[in-house]
């Protein structure tokens, strides 16, 4: 069996600053926008980002380090992390001259250990690297520590908190990561680090007979480890690629926050993972957990893949809390910190983005943007990066405040050789331009629906648009699509206007300048033979677009 440990880190540590978007929120302002009808099922959809993804952060992982040694202050701080700081060599540049923190506090129960090591605390951000020492642990089986957030004084979480767990093979335990949002209003401050259980999973499989060539919905029944069943439909998407959209339905409702159900096709004994662009966890209208799961076509020979459903099954609970008091300063980074006020439009008449902020410190660089566009916050540029003094640092947005929410923040990692000061050349470069276009309005007749799959071609924005309906049991489904790369995609469709509006539910979940325009929506219980179809709104996109801005000197 290939673990599902490995896939599951792929994910995480693809980025693990990927916004996760708030869809009750965005939901309440496309009711503000009137984007949403009483009258469909209410699915969460952005005012103007196109389809954005709805994913839970799966934080297992498995790899790297090396051993605890020495005096105890020493060993806080040069400890071999490993991949836990993976492209983050400022932070590994910060323990290397003796700036961390040593804390040195440990927790044991049933077994099981927790030490805190060091703490690294800026202007931007506070992290904790710490270790699990688990005893022995089977191949099959790794462990997580859940709900780890820090609290003030006055009991309240911290924004922007992500944390995993990677495995050192060498000396059989784990080393972790934690981060915050969070930094002392004063140079330094009292805490508290709290998580709310550990628990033990072990990698399980089930056998799926499942056919990718045949277009109807197909159900496998589970009964076991708190999943009753999972339903799966195919789709083709476009020559070399094939969708697998899967809800799986659970009788265990707390199953749903740590199975993470996959499917896993096997060519002659090598299991395949799914293709960038794939995403877990977005509800239905049921409430149940679904997949959305890309491969290409060709590498699934029929006859000769197999599939199974792998997951995750705790084994073990060890309740918290686990606490821990602490007092963090911040001010060893402050010589190497510098703040900048700045008010720069993103690109020249551009009054809707304006850069307002650049904070520097020894481990990272953060850019804030302001969007004036109402809806969800975007700005049109997708790929972010900053070149600093010859130096080109690739980064992206992590998440906006929670009270603030139209202002987006950039984050950049700093390599360990890479000094700044105030004096330093910094520009910021934003690459793949995707604009929002409002502008089309006119519906598209389907006539005659039925199971046929039928094909129209009109024109969207002046670029060829290729729209697919078809009848799947009782259900409308819409495909749209183009051959032209420039063209980004129809964020959403709707049948009728005003009260008799129907809203399209999404299947498939794409990202803007993703590459991908092709789209399917779905209509429950539909019962017409015809419809007047409109969207919202549709993107373009211009990969070789970029714009600059000098942010320094």
């Amino acid at each position: 069996m290939d673990k599902i440990e490995p896939t599951l880190k792929r994910q995480l540590n693809k980025d693990e600053n990927v916004p996760y978007p708030d869809f009750e929120n965005m939901w309440n302002r496309m009711e503000e926008a009137g984007h949403t009808s009483v009258a469909v099922d209410s699915t969460p959809a952005s005012v103007s980002t196109r389809r954005h993804r709805s994913w839970r952060r799966i934080a297992m992982a498995a790899s790297l380090s090396a051993l605890l040694a020495a005096a105890p202050v020493y060993a806080a701080i040069h400890y071999d992390w490993g991949n836990v700081l993976r492209d983050k060599g400022g932070l590994q540049a910060v323990l290397d001259q003796n700036m961390g923190q040593p804390l040195g506090q440990t927790i044991s129960k049933d077994g099981v250990k927790l030490t805190l090591r060091t703490a690294i605390v800026d202007e931007n951000r506070t992290v904790i690297l710490y270790n699990l020492d688990v005893g022995k642990r089977a191949d099959t089986e790794f462990w997580d520590l859940k709900g780890m957030s820090l609290k003030d004084e006055h009991g309240k979480n911290s924004e922007g908190e992500f944390s995993y767990l990677q495995w050192d093979e060498k000396n059989q335990k784990y080393n972790g990561y934690f981060e915050s949002d969070w930094s002392p209003k004063q140079d330094t401050a009292k805490v508290r680090l709290t998580a709310d259980i550990l628990q033990l999973y072990s990698q399980q499989e089930v056998d799926l007979q499942l056919d990718s060539s045949s277009e109807k919905a197909q159900s496998f029944q589970i009964g076991k480890d708190g999943m009753q069943k999972i339903e799966v439909k195919a789709f083709k998407q476009g020559a070399d690629k094939i969708l697998f959209s899967s809800a799986i339905i659970f009788d265990q409702v707390e199953a749903k926050t740590w199975a993470y159900p996959m499917i896993t096709p096997v060519v002659q004994g090598k299991t395949l993972h799914a293709l960038s662009g794939s995403t877990y966890g977005q509800p239905n209208d049921n409430g149940d957990y679904t997949t959305q799961q890309y491969f290409k076509s060709s590498d699934l020979p029929a006859g000769q893949t197999t599939y199974k459903l792998q997951y995750t099954k705790v084994e073990k609970n060890i309740d918290g809390p686990w606490a821990f008091d602490l007092q963090l300063s911040k001010k060893q980074m402050e010589s190497g910190t510098i703040k900048t006020a700045l008010d720069l439009p993103l690109e020249p008449g551009d009054d809707n983005h304006i850069i307002e902020k650049m904070v520097v410190t020894p481990t990272q660089i953060r850019v804030a943007v302001r969007s004036k566009v109402k809806g969800f916050a975007d700005i049109p540029y997708k790929k972010m990066a900053l070149e600093v003094n010859g130096r080109t640092l690739e980064g992206g947005l992590f998440r906006s405040p929670k009270d603030d929410p139209y202002l987006m923040n950039y984050k950049f990692e700093l390599p360990s050789d890479l000094v700044i000061t105030k004096e330093t050349p910094i520009t910021f470069v934003g690459k793949y331009k995707v604009t929002t276009h409002e502008d089309d309005k006119t519906p598209v007749l389907l006539t005659d629906i039925s199971t046929k799959k039928q094909t129209l071609d009109r024109a969207v924005g002046g670029y060829p648009v290729q729209w697919t309906y078809y009848m799947r049991g009782n259900d409308l489904y819409v495909e749209t699509g183009s051959e032209d790369a420039h063209f980004g995609g129809i964020n959403q469709t709707h049948i009728n206007l005003g009260k008799d509006r129907i809203l399209g539910r999404p299947v498939t979940v794409n990202f803007a300048g993703d590459g991908n325009n092709k789209a399917i929506d779905v209509y429950k219980d539909f019962k017409q033979t015809e419809a007047s179809l409109y969207m919202f709104y549709y993107t373009t996109d211009e990969p070789d677009k970029e714009t600059r801005v000098q942010l320094q000197p």
